[in-house]
């Protein structure tokens, strides 16, 4: 039941992670979470997400933001990007996570979605099936919904680390 909520990569930051490594698999489309995943919570797009963006983009990637935030916030944070967005998301939906594809001209199979939440981020990429990975939260939550949910995620990553030592050892089933 817990493995729906695995993520199938995992790194300590979208800053950090191979993206030539992607390319060379057949990825073409990226979705980024916003709050926590490029920035801290709330904070406009800083120069180093900048940056990522555009190297991104020069690479060959497609770039979509998806947020369950409000069209302002979205609009704000992607002021000095200029991707796709889409906003009030309702993450895990996948409707949202399909139509982010489509605006990037991609499909869920070359598609990653790289975010900080497992109940939301990984479940909904996971849900379409859409590689899922999942990053450190940047900054500190103090929405006590999210800090719930941190403390669930805890549990979660508890058992998925238990299951990559059982996988590696060759005694876990798919």
């Amino acid at each position: 039941m817990l493995k729906r909520f695995y993520p199938a990569r995992m790194a300590e930051s979208p800053y950090v992670i191979d993206y030539d490594g992607l390319y060379n698999e057949g990825y073409r489309g990226i979705i980024f979470d916003i709050d926590n995943t490029l920035v801290e919570h709330g904070a406009d797009a800083s120069e180093r997400a900048i940056k990522l963006i555009s190297m991104l983009r020069d690479k060959g990637f497609e770039i979509c933001l998806i947020s369950n935030n409000s069209k302002e916030r979205v609009e704000r944070f992607n002021k000095d990007i200029n991707v796709d967005f889409i906003y009030n998301a309702n993450k895990p939906s996948s409707k949202s996570l399909i139509k982010a594809a489509g605006l990037m001209g991609t499909d869920i199979k070359n598609t990653v979605f790289i975010g900080d939440q497992i109940f939301t981020d990984v479940y909904g990429a996971n849900r379409v099936g859409m590689l899922s990975c999942l990053v450190k939260p940047i900054g500190h939550d103090y929405q006590i919904q999210i800090l719930i949910k941190r403390a669930l995620e805890k549990i979660v990553l508890w058992h998925y680390g238990r299951y990559l030592k059982r996988t590696k050892k060759g005694t876990a089933k798919g």
